[in-house]
């Protein structure tokens, strides 16, 4: 079916409210990713850009109540997380967890070869996991001690988002969505995060990257830019959408949509 290929993404009037209370966070959100696109979403605090991520992904707490998403075709909101991960959706969280006990290496491993078990395919061999990761960390700048040590145990940030970016090289995802992967990082670092991210970009993967700020734009330049407010995306432009709200913030945006 072709159509399926023009959608990796397609987002259609996304209602979402907390279990816990009856708060609609989400209130109609339309968006379509293609394949070999980044899109980035902006948008103020509290606008509803990391609600959007999570129920995407699958964590709890989020009730849908109208609307649907799917992934290349496929109904993302009836699958569970795991099935979401073997459909080829990555989430890199502004807060990656510590997992102490498990070693970095033994948890990749685990989570490609689960993937790939899932999608009927072959498992990777020891030797052959180690030749790739080996060249993927190198690229993205991490050591091999890095890989021996348990999940983000002792890590500081920027090692811990540089992490998520090699967990990301090593599924080789359909959909990555990032999740303010820049917050708490210096320049650095960032950079050394969006080299990683562009080395990722191809024609058959899309990409939503959410964040706050336009410096990370300036490294993985987006092809479209959203500006989501009170749960909804209210504006869609090019690049210089991410421009406008670095020079005059938000107000003038949204005055002009209200």
């Amino acid at each position: 079916m072709l159509w399926e290929h023009d959608k990796m993404l397609e987002i259609k009037n996304l209602h979402v409210k907390l279990e816990e209370e009856d708060k609609q966070i989400l209130k109609g959100v339309n968006l379509t990713v293609e394949p070999g696109k980044v899109h980035a979403i902006m948008g103020p605090n509290g606008s509803g850009k990391s609600t959007l991520s999570y129920v995407l992904s699958g964590k709890g707490g989020y009730e849908v109540t109208e609307g649907s998403a799917s992934l290349d075709g496929d109904e993302l909101l009836d699958m569970e997380a795991e099935e979401r991960a073997a459909a080829g959706l990555f989430l890199a969280f502004q807060y990656p967890v510590e997992i102490p006990g498990v070693g970095n290496m033994t948890f990749l491993r685990t989570a490609v070869n689960a993937q790939r078990k899932a999608r009927g395919e072959e498992e990777m061999s020891a030797g052959e996991f180690l030749k790739v990761i080996r060249a993927k960390a190198k690229t993205l700048k991490i050591d091999a001690e890095m890989l021996k040590r348990p999940v983000n145990v002792g890590f500081s940030g920027g090692e811990k988002k540089r992490n998520e970016i090699l967990q990301m090289a090593m599924l080789e995802p359909k959909m990555c969505i990032l999740d303010e992967t820049d917050s708490g990082l210096d320049v650095d670092a960032m950079k050394l995060v969006s080299e990683g991210v562009n080395a990722l970009r191809d024609e058959g993967r899309g990409f939503l990257v959410i964040t706050h700020y336009q410096r990370l734009l300036d490294h993985i330049k987006p092809d479209v830019v959203h500006i989501m407010a009170d749960g909804r995306i209210v504006k869609t432009g090019g690049p210089e959408l991410a421009l406008e709200v670095e020079n005059n913030g938000y107000a003038d945006i949204l005055a002009e949509v209200a």
